[in-house]
């Protein structure tokens, strides 16, 4: 037994306590923490080493970088989504409020200028609503909201703040019926603004008008004006009907054909103003029945015939 021996291995071997190692440990690094705070020493080693680890700290910090990015990129695409949704709520909520306005504005507008031109016409007249034109394919009428409890009469004409629209052909008790110029039965004296010649403008039921029984050799010429004449003593003089877009000259025909559009809004617009009615023309002076310079009237005439058949 004396040979045994009972060294204890070397894991059980027992170093320097653990305290002594902390406080060793402890005293070495306020060492070089003060020596190198005083004398900037281990600058070169720090960078160095920072040199060194700083590629494998970013390595190590890649994924969890990606994974950061990821979550922000999704947690931003939501965010945009919702408040494009949101957005896209809002503009459907107010769409109609927006265009709800811009249609007032823009009938506020057409009324301003309606109201302008009749101060600077000195007319009297109403404004209308269309309400809807009229089912025959083949005419150019409208319907409007006024009838026959304001006042509206058949005959009276209709403008727009351009100029002449049509006339009323028949009157309900609360709406009536304009007939536009450009229906191919609607008549229109019209006045060549730039020559002042006289002529009638009919419509063609195309949207167009025509300029008839002018010579072809009429002074008139491509962008005229015309106006109506004022001799039917319905439309006033002043305001404009159509302009002149296409002439056609044929030395074989006696009258030039004469196209012409309308300058009023005749297919699109939203209100007319109904013109009262002017005053009447003045009754035509009555025929003379004889020659010029003849005095005798036809009872007298009729008188000395009886009398030299009782004579015969």
């Amino acid at each position: 037994m004396a040979g045994i021996d009972h060294a204890p291995p070397p894991f059980f071997k027992q170093g320097p306590a653990p305290l002594a190692l902390l406080t060793f440990y402890i005293a070495v690094s306020l060492a070089i923490f003060v020596v190198d705070l005083r004398f900037q020493s281990l600058e070169l080693l720090r960078q160095s080493i920072a040199l060194v680890v700083d590629p494998v700290q970013r390595v190590a910090q890649t994924p969890g970088s990606l994974v950061d990015y990821a979550a922000s990129y999704l947690q931003g695409m939501r965010g945009l989504q919702q408040e494009n949704n949101e957005l896209k709520h809002a503009q459907l909520s107010t769409a109609p409020n927006l265009q709800r306005l811009a249609q007032l504005e823009a009938e506020n507008e057409r009324l301003r200028k309606l109201l302008a031109v009749k101060e600077r016409e000195k007319a009297n007249g109403q404004v209308t609503q269309i309400l809807y034109t009229a089912r025959d394919p083949f005419s150019r009428k409208i319907i409007v909201d006024k009838g026959q409890q304001a006042g509206v009469i058949a005959g009276q004409p209709a403008i727009d703040e351009a100029g002449v629209v049509g006339q009323v052909t028949r009157v309900f008790p609360f709406s009536a019926e304009i007939t536009l110029i450009t229906d191919k039965d609607q008549v229109v004296p019209v006045q060549i603004v730039r020559s002042g010649q006289r002529s009638v403008v009919f419509g063609l039921g195309n949207g167009q008008l025509e300029l008839r029984y002018m010579p072809a050799n009429a002074d008139i010429q491509i962008g005229d004006i015309l106006v109506p004449s004022g001799l039917d003593g319905i439309y006033l003089p002043r305001i404009p009907v159509a302009k002149v877009v296409n002439i056609e000259r044929d030395s074989a025909y006696s009258f030039a054909r004469i196209f012409c559009v309308p300058i009023a809004g005749v297919e699109n617009f939203g209100e007319v103003m109904i013109l009262n009615p002017r005053q009447p023309l003045p009754p035509a002076p009555p025929e003379s029945s004889g020659r010029p310079g003849s005095n005798d009237k036809p009872g007298l005439r009729s008188k000395k015939k009886k009398t030299v058949g009782k004579g015969n």
